[in-house]
């Protein structure tokens, strides 16, 4: 993700009209062989906060204060997707980390970061993405990407018999969570963290009776993101309005 590719203009005292910007051309993060662009909500103007909740619905997505979208020229393989909570039934495979984790406790707690958080999302990286940029990330981008300065933003915890395992970065709207982003330890990779963090996102939803968990981009035919349609039902913003994805949705 990259800021805009030209600076932003001086907020005008939070009146007038929201601007949007496009970044420059980029390499993808997903298809090697292709070239991305975003469309950035004005990162300097005072409402982002205001309006995040709106955003989201609109098909955006939060990366520490920035609030894009995909907008590439020749390719639309990112579509925003959410799950309606109250509709939510687990499938076999999820009951079955549901099962296997009954020993992992879970906490909400305020979006800081602390050494104990650092060392494990450092330890995520050097093993999910060796060489990507990513694996030297210290505290600085660990406040960056992950906590943003206006949205209001909490950590779930995972922890097995009281060592931390998980977390998962999570938005609060009015009437949704918003899955931001999710590191947890590779060498407990067999308990399907990921996909209880999201399990205990969506009871947490339901608690708290939101309507929705937002999961950000799904992109057909992407292995890194198939888990996404494990999870029924599923919606997908088209560009105008949220829709189920089907198995014949594209």
């Amino acid at each position: 993700m990259q800021t805009p590719s030209r600076p932003a203009p001086e907020p005008d005292a939070g009146t007038g009209e929201l601007r949007l910007f496009h970044t420059a051309p980029h390499a993808c993060g997903y298809w090697p062989d292709r070239e991305a662009r975003d469309l950035v909500l004005d990162p300097r103007d005072p409402r982002l906060g205001d309006v995040y909740p709106q955003a989201l619905r609109w098909g955006f997505r939060r990366s520490g204060d920035i609030v894009y979208r995909p907008h590439c020229g020749d390719c639309r393989a990112c579509t925003a997707v959410r799950i309606p909570v109250d509709a939510f039934v687990p499938n076999r495979s999820q009951r079955r980390t549901l099962a296997r984790n009954t020993d992992v406790d879970a906490r909400v707690v305020a979006a800081e970061r602390n050494d104990e958080r650092l060392a494990l999302y450092r330890k995520y990286l050097v093993s999910r993405h060796p060489a990507g940029g990513m694996d030297d990330h210290g505290a600085s981008e660990f406040d960056q990407f992950l906590i943003g300065s206006w949205n209001e933003g909490r950590l779930l915890e995972l922890r097995l018999h009281g060592q931390l395992v998980a977390v998962a970065v999570t938005d609060l709207i009015e009437d949704a969570l918003s899955a931001v982003y999710t590191f947890y330890d590779p060498d407990v990779v067999s308990r399907g963290l990921g996909t209880l963090a999201i399990l205990r996102q969506i009871a947490w939803a339901q608690r708290d009776r939101r309507r929705y968990l937002y999961l950000g981009y799904w992109i057909d035919g992407h292995r890194k993101m198939a888990y996404k349609r494990n999870f029924r039902p599923l919606e997908a913003f088209d560009g105008r309005q949220w829709r189920p994805l089907t198995d014949a949705t594209p």
